[in-house]
């Protein structure tokens, strides 16, 4: 009995211990994204998802970092390299859950990020997946705030050229603060951003 007790001891033990690493990393990589350390950040977080696959959120950030930093490139090769390592790195989280709901506001983020680089060429070729993703994402979550507000943004952005009716886009925009207004993460590292990019939609729709 007592060999169980220390076994199981042991096991809390290391248990914490990995935990403990799993947050160090994490934080420490986060405080390198918030220092424009992108590249520094991403390969932190790959480190990290390496070490540890039981949690989706270390490749999430790894595509989610790489996205964002080709938003603000006019390097094509550069922003294409970027966005193969978001998708590789969202791919490994896709194939072990397909009803995360980040997950698929990821993937539309992605297919917007390769609209946005080359819009006569690709806007043809990603925009319906792009309302997929975000389709899929607010099926399997009504209530997340990316799902609701990327979908709408992905719309405004696009709206000179579709000619579409802007309103009901502004007052899904609207509702998608309310969201945020409301939105809990499961936990400290969970997804949480967006806010600032809707309120800046919501002055430009007025």
């Amino acid at each position: 009995m007592k060999k169980i007790i220390t076994t199981i001891a042991l096991l809390v033990v290391v248990i914490a211990s990995a935990q403990g690493q799993f947050e160090q990393g994490m934080e420490k990589a986060f405080k390198l994204w918030g220092e424009g350390k992108n590249t520094e950040a991403s390969d932190m977080f790959e480190r990290i998802a390496a070490a540890d696959k039981t949690s989706w959120l270390p490749n999430y950030y790894v595509a989610l970092v790489n996205t964002t930093t080709s938003f603000g490139t006019q390097d094509k090769a550069q922003a294409n390299a970027l966005l193969a390592k978001a998708q590789n790195a969202l791919d490994v989280e896709m194939i072990k859950d397909q009803n995360n709901s980040e997950l698929y506001v990821m993937q539309g983020l992605i297919y917007t990020a390769w609209v946005v680089i080359d819009p006569m060429t690709n806007a043809m070729k990603y925009s319906s997946k792009v309302m997929e993703a975000y389709a899929k994402a607010k099926a399997l979550d009504p209530n997340n705030p990316r799902a609701v507000f990327g979908e709408a943004d992905y719309q405004l952005g696009g709206a000179k050229w579709t000619g579409v009716d802007t309103k009901p886009l502004c007052v899904q925009v609207d509702k998608a603060i309310e969201l945020f207004a409301t939105f809990k993460p499961a936990t400290s590292f969970s997804p949480k951003w967006g806010l600032d990019r809707a309120l800046e939609a919501q002055k430009n729709c007025k």
